[in-house]
């Protein structure tokens, strides 16, 4: 399905100190978590999350980027949660300490909102070796904000997809389907229930979190033709699509999901598949690396389709790691030069040569998918991940009109808190402590919270 064009986002109608309160909710906890190397003179200050593909970039940096470039840079790297504290504690501030931050497409709408971004449109233009319109459009699309500017470049991208064991299918009769539904998943976890010693139909998250069990949740309830909010901000918890959605998710996961399920995130299902405890696991694009990567067990055993749909053409999620320049910052030039080259073509070639095309940061460059260097390492997924990413719409995810932009997440500040609290509920009902009537009862009144403060 072709991606349709941009169109502009609904206006959010809301009271600014709502807003204002979230943001300052984000911006504390953990901010002064983690070591901090500040370098003096041009040096630039980047501060980031502790993923791999980020320790990877901090370990070529000296001996290629400043080598080429004559510009310092000193890393800040911490774990996600303490990253985003300290990035929308610094950017908030305007204090300038860090020149550049990895932020995703949920955090930055708010934050050029509030004006703590420096616009990389101008940037984008001039430096044609980038080559702005190779990232993919969903990608740039979720960068762009209302008012039209691009406020940061993605170093990679992710959707979501139906990883099984192809295997495993074949010795049971199973065929997969090429665009499988949720209920053809179903009955497919059923049967490849123990097909194996210790091996479970399916894996899904459970863990609490609104980036945990949310994120996969809110596929299945868009693509069942449910919403968390109304286009009026009416919230929709208890609808009957939002019941089924969830109830289909829950009884799937505690009846062919893997053992211990409301503690399980997507690590513990990497690991569950890699070790060969489960037949299917629905997740990120991002996970086919690892399950494909040298040594794994499971290597060429796995196949890869899209995410299962029931009255959407399509329900991968969106999600990108992305490099943001501070307003504030004194060096955006020297920023600009390293984003462009975190970001760009040749440093992709560079992690290929010396770390392998498996450690490519991908989901970002059309070119990416056409180089037969990354296609001879990553064929098995590449197409089927490129499509997830171009077909994905967080404008139009569900079957009705939005409040805001976001296929597993609602773009308002205010979700970091409702999403986790909504999982927290969640996840008590896989674990079997309360009904998903119960939980969901609860999730709507607080979600009815949120609400409020837009209407």
């Amino acid at each position: 399905m072709p991606h349709p064009g941009r169109r502009s986002r609904p206006r959010v109608r809301g009271r600014a100190c709502a807003v204002t309160a979230a943001l300052a909710l984000l911006a504390t906890g953990c901010a002064g978590a983690g070591g901090t190397s500040f370098g003096g003179g041009d040096a630039l200050n980047v501060l980031m999350v502790n993923n791999p593909q980020m320790v990877e970039l901090q370990k070529l940096t000296a001996k290629h980027f400043t080598k080429e470039t004559g510009v310092k840079v000193h890393f800040t790297v911490l774990p996600e949660n303490d990253v985003r504290d300290k990035i929308s504690q610094d950017f908030s501030n305007q204090a300038g300490q860090y020149d550049v931050a990895t932020i995703s497409n949920f955090e930055l709408p708010f934050f050029a909102k509030n004006g703590w971004l420096h616009p990389l449109d101008d940037y984008a233009k001039a430096d044609t070796a980038f080559d702005q319109e190779d990232i993919l459009a969903p990608l740039r699309e979720s960068l762009t904000a209302e008012d039209g500017k691009l406020y940061a470049q993605p170093f990679y991208g992710e959707s979501s997809f139906l990883m099984y064991r192809k295997d495993v299918f074949e010795e049971r009769g199973l065929t997969m389907p090429d665009r499988p539904t949720w209920q053809q998943v179903a009955k497919l976890a059923e049967r490849a229930d123990g097909a194996e010693r210790g091996m479970k139909g399916i894996c899904l998250r459970g863990l609490p979190g609104w980036g945990e069990v949310i994120a996969p949740l809110t596929t299945v309830v868009n693509t069942m033709g449910g919403t968390w909010f109304t286009e009026d901000w009416e919230p929709r918890l208890t609808a009957p699509e939002f019941k089924k959605a969830t109830k289909f998710y829950v009884d799937l996961v505690r009846e062919h999901g893997e053992l211990g399920a409301p503690q399980s995130g997507y690590a513990e299902c990497l690991n569950n598949m890699t070790q060969g405890k489960t037949a299917m696991w629905y997740d990120a694009t991002a996970g086919a690396g690892s399950l494909e990567a040298k040594g794994s067990p499971v290597k060429g055993k796995i196949g890869y389709v899209p995410a299962p749909v029931e009255r959407t053409d399509s329900s991968g999620w969106l999600y990108t790691w992305a490099w943001g320049l501070q307003k504030a910052s004194k060096k955006a030039d020297d920023a600009w030069k390293f984003v462009s080259w975190a970001s760009g073509k040749e440093y992709e070639e560079l992690v290929g040569a010396t770390s392998g095309w498996s450690n490519v940061p991908a989901g970002k460059r059309a070119s990416t998918y056409a180089n037969p260097d990354y296609r001879a390492e990553a064929g098995a997924f590449a197409d089927v991940t490129e499509r997830a990413i171009s077909e994905a719409d967080p404008r139009n995810p569900g079957v009705q009109p939005r409040p805001t932009a976001g296929i597993q997440f609602v773009g308002v500040p205010e979700f970091t808190d409702l999403g986790t609290r909504v999982a927290q509920e969640i996840s008590a009902a896989i674990a079997g402590r309360q009904s998903v009537d119960a939980a969901l009862d609860a999730s709507q009144k607080l979600a009815e919270k949120v609400a409020e403060e837009y209407r």
